[in-house]
């Protein structure tokens, strides 16, 4: 492997001893091949982040754990690279700890690896579980912050949430499905992921709420599930619903991961119908494309890149503030095939 960075850069970057990473430098034997991989990743690491910080002087690391579809932990890796220029005085610099369809024990066990080698501050997004709670109260005892990015852990011991309002926007997804399929009798499609994620608990308490409000009852909700996974399970899974009921043409995807929203279009098709109103979450490239070609309706989205550095800025204040820190609910955009940024399709 070639040398470009110290032994000790490396080893802070990849979260291992100093020893280990010499062996895996040179190549000796003995070591496992998940533990090469890390040190793989953690040059890579080093590499894309050499043009954005100093290595010299004091730094500070923070780790940043995710539970999350691929293409919305590839986001947050883009936009933290971007923003982390942005937080001087400091030199900041970010460890990735990400995994789809991860579960708590896993999130919990990453915690408490982050908390043996030793970080300044935690950006995290999970599922909500006891096991995840008990790894965020054993950080917040070690004095390592915890902020909750995208979705919260209410009434933990993070020091604050960043992102959506997520029951705002599944009222708006509501407002919006009610305009374009106005009869209540009309079922709706909802993309679920099967993680106990507060975000989809908030969006699904506002999505619901908002419809009994406007019609006056609650309609007939059918629910999908994506593991992110296997896009082709999803519409497998669509194209059963449809059969069952094929009259249904609203769909709102809460959750979809990479190919997701792309596998419920092709469920349609199979059934000779398309979606209308399909509403999603987050403008990617994948639903940027599929926005400007009109195979969905609008997308929800919000600025990940300020929820970022917000989230940093949250973790450098946190040694200096005792009380929950408080972040501002990200402003939640509308974006059909009319206004969609030239630049992300």
């Amino acid at each position: 492997m070639r040398r470009k960075f110290s032994v000790r850069d490396i080893a802070v970057q990849a979260g291992l001893s100093e020893a280990t990473v010499d062996r895996v430098l040179h190549e000796r034997p003995g070591v496992r091949a998940g533990t090469v991989e890390q040190v793989r990743r953690a040059v890579a690491d080093l590499e894309l982040q050499q043009s954005q910080v100093r290595l010299s002087g004091r730094t500070v690391m923070f780790d940043v754990v995710m539970s999350a579809p691929r293409r919305f932990a590839d986001a947050v890796r883009a936009a933290l690279e971007v923003e982390l220029p942005t937080l001087r005085p400091a030199t900041v610099r970010a460890r990735f700890h990400t995994s789809h369809g991860a579960d708590g024990d896993w999130v919990a066990a990453e915690l408490d690896r982050v908390l043996r080698t030793g970080s300044h501050g935690v950006v995290l997004q999970s599922p909500d579980s006891p096991a995840v709670r008990a790894a965020v109260q054993r950080l917040a005892d070690g004095q390592v912050p915890v902020v909750t990015l995208a979705s919260d852990l209410p009434g933990s011991a993070r020091r604050g949430y960043v992102g959506a309002d997520n029951r705002g926007a599944g009222a708006t997804a509501a407002y919006l499905l009610t305009q374009w399929a106005p009869d209540p009798e009309d079922p709706v499609l909802v993309v679920r992921s099967r993680l106990e994620q507060d975000s989809e608990r908030q969006r699904s308490r506002g999505f619901e709420a908002t419809l009994a409000q406007l019609e006056g009852s609650v309609r007939t909700v059918v629910d999908v599930y994506d593991d992110d996974l296997d896009p082709s399970a999803l519409e497998d899974a669509v194209a059963k619903v449809l059969e069952e009921r094929p009259g249904l043409r609203a769909v709102y995807s809460m959750c979809a991961g990479a190919g997701g929203n792309a596998g419920v279009l092709r469920g349609f098709e199979r059934r000779g119908s398309r979606p209308l109103p399909f509403v999603v979450h987050d403008l990617d490239g994948e639903n940027a494309d599929l926005l400007s070609r009109g195979e969905i309706s609008a997308v929800l989205h919000h600025d990940l890149r300020t929820d970022c550095a917000q989230a940093c800025r949250m973790l450098l204040q946190a040694p200096y503030t005792r009380s929950e820190q408080r972040g501002s609910a990200s402003t939640i955009q509308i974006l059909t095939p009319f206004n969609v940024p030239v630049q992300e399709r």
